[in-house]
């Protein structure tokens, strides 16, 4: 089968990593000039590396092996303890932080030459049932029996397949990001550090090398003015000026260029994925706030059920509704849970209290958060 894909970001070129090597003829359209290598860290959950193994991705000499989640109250009090090790030896498969850079790179790694086309801007689609047509904005065309958009939150293939419009874009949840990827300024071992308060949550997480990818969850609106590093560093400082002194410590060692802003937005799931012969994947049709950690994972689940749509089905819309059918609820159930992961603004914040903490730590048997935690991560994949 001839594969279009639009956009040679994680989605992309997992998808066409893994059709090419289950024996299509795949072209990727990317608009930029080369691979979008930018970006901080990512955490990969048990199911996303999984799939990753399942691709033939090594991750072998980048990123870091997780063991622990520690969680904390914002003075410090060890609260709970997610027990990442316990759940690789479940799974089969581990957690990983990696800086996106490897993971971009190690996933167009053996890629035959040309399969991506750079500086392919997305004009138009054409399909009359029997194939799919691209049409570049260079004018260029390109034809295939099978067209999949990985371009993002920003999706012009959502957008050419079901109109714009509220119904089909991504929504800010009131919350934001700022994070980065930084040379660790102290030792955590192979573990991930989150700090939870009233004000939302501090996360740092070992990348591997020696760097440290830092996070920060806190409540946001297009109005508050806090959006570039110059106001914002020293905002961060003074708002958790109160907290442990990791926290304290993280914030000292950032400087302005060390900050990267990611608004919250997530996609209320449309009705359809597809339409004929082209379908979404990744935050094309389920953008979700990075809470959870699970964005790339549900990327790679969507491309896991779709090769394994492809091994069992041939018509391509047969394919493509039990895609949709197969991933819409674990997909929902990630992005709802992201959402509602950490609290940076309301009476929820009051969970994350200093004493909501010490009574939740206090009355919980001590392997229940990671059974807990085990059952949402099987819960959002198809694969574990």
């Amino acid at each position: 089968m001839r594969v279009l894909i639009v956009g040679a970001g994680i989605a992309g070129l997992a998808a066409a990593r893994g059709m090419i090597a289950a024996g299509h003829e795949v072209t990727v359209l990317e608009r930029a000039p080369e691979l979008r290598d930018g970006g901080c860290a990512l955490v990969l959950w048990h199911n996303g590396t999984a799939i990753l193994g399942d691709l033939g991705v090594r991750l072998d000499g980048t990123g870091q092996r997780i063991e622990a989640i520690d969680v904390r109250s914002a003075r410090g009090r060890p609260a709970m303890v997610v027990d990442t090790a316990q759940l690789e030896a479940r799974f089969g498969s581990p957690t990983m932080v990696i800086p996106r850079r490897s993971l971009i790179a190690r996933l167009a790694e053996g890629l035959p030459e040309g399969t991506v086309r750079f500086g392919a801007r997305f004009a138009r689609l054409h399909d009359d049932g029997r194939s799919v047509r691209v049409e570049a904005q260079d004018g260029a065309e390109y034809s295939g029996d099978l067209l999949i958009g990985a371009d993002g939150v920003n999706s012009q293939v959502r957008t050419a397949l079901f109109g714009p419009g509220p119904g089909t874009e991504a929504r800010l949840t009131g919350a934001a990001t700022w994070q980065g990827l930084i040379p660790a300024p102290f030792e955590i071992g192979p573990r991930a550090l989150l700090f939870l308060g009233r004000e939302g949550g501090v996360g740092m997480n070992p990348a591997g090398d020696g760097m440290l990818q830092w996070l920060i969850d806190l409540r946001w609106r297009p109005t508050d003015g806090v959006d570039s590093p110059e106001r914002a560093l020293a905002a961060l400082r003074e708002t958790y000026a109160g907290w442990a002194p990791p926290v304290r410590e993280l914030l000292a060692a950032l400087s302005e260029k060390d900050l990267e802003f990611f608004p919250h937005r997530r996609h209320h799931a449309p009705l359809h994925w597809h339409r004929g012969r082209c379908a979404l994947i990744g935050d094309a049709v389920h953008a979700m706030p990075p809470i959870l950690a699970q964005g790339a994972g549900q990327a790679l689940e969507d491309v896991a059920a779709l090769l394994r749509g492809l091994d069992a089905e041939h018509d391509p819309a047969a394919v493509l509704s039990a895609y949709e059918n197969g991933r819409r609820r674990q997909a929902v159930l990630a992005a709802t849970a992201a959402t509602q992961g950490i609290a940076t603004s309301g009476p929820r914040t009051l969970g994350q209290s200093e004493a909501a903490l010490r009574m939740s730590s206090a009355g919980m048997p001590k392997n229940m958060v990671t059974w807990m935690f085990g059952k949402l991560i099987r819960g959002v994949s198809g694969r574990l």
